[in-house]
């Protein structure tokens, strides 16, 4: 399984555009693949980044959905499709992921996920960590991240006191990114837990020695969240 994440910056003026034309014709369009599907469509949470921006995620089953999707766009049934998406947004920038050993998401059932006007549903946060590991760490920041950050956050949420839940980590794939970078996807479970974490300290005993946030830095102390919020027709959510 492959993921296309693709940063959208909308024009202000046709935020509701954008988000009709994804809805309605680009969806059910990549879906003329069974093999490829969009996952997510998500804007940033006011207050958490600049304005008008909008996340969006598609799987592919592997690099030949990939290869196919590529031609579609370049000079296939989607041209026309992706022109009248540009003509709604200023630009757009776009990685491809690929799942880490230890992550939660390694493959889909995509005939299962909604193409042709998805159920409308609750709002969903999610928060979503990119990291740039240190020269040569890349490797042991895969390995321990795995190790000791997922351990942490679960053996947290069997103690009942997680403010999120793991639910992917990814790779940029080779030649489709900055080789030194890790996503995390991580779902808000504990809303009220936010309210601590943005207006106080971190609590010194989450920065001890054997804690992850004290441990990575050993790795890394290069990362970067961001708040994001399903839509109602969001088909993963």
């Amino acid at each position: 399984m492959l993921l296309v994440h693709e940063l959208h910056e909308v024009r202000g003026r046709e935020e509701d555009a954008f988000e009709h034309a994804l809805r309605t014709r680009w969806l059910p369009a990549l879906a003329r693949d069974g093999d490829v599907r969009l996952l997510y469509f998500l804007k940033h949470a006011h207050g958490s980044g600049a304005s008008y921006r909008v996340v969006t995620v598609t799987a592919m089953r592997d690099a030949a959905a990939w290869g196919r999707l590529a031609e579609r766009i370049d000079r296939g049934d989607l041209r026309d499709e992706s022109h009248a998406l540009d003509a709604l947004r200023h630009d757009v920038t776009a990685k491809l992921l690929v799942p880490l050993p230890w992550s939660p998401l390694q493959t889909i059932d995509f005939a299962a996920v909604p193409v042709d006007d998805p159920p409308v549903h609750e709002l969903s946060l999610f928060m979503e960590d990119t990291v740039w590991p240190d020269e040569d760490r890349l490797e042991a920041y895969i390995e321990r991240s795995g190790n000791h950050y997922l351990t942490e956050m679960r053996r947290n949420a069997e103690r009942g006191g997680t403010l999120l839940t793991i639910l992917g980590g990814f790779r940029t794939a080779y030649g489709a990114g900055a080789r030194r970078e890790i996503v995390l996807w991580q779902k808000v479970t504990d809303l009220r837990g936010l309210t601590p974490l943005l207006t106080s300290e971190v609590p010194a005993r989450y920065k001890e020695p054997g804690t992850w946030m004290h441990d990575a830095l050993a790795l890394r102390d290069r990362w970067e969240s961001r708040l994001l919020r399903s839509v109602e027709w969001s088909p993963w959510y």
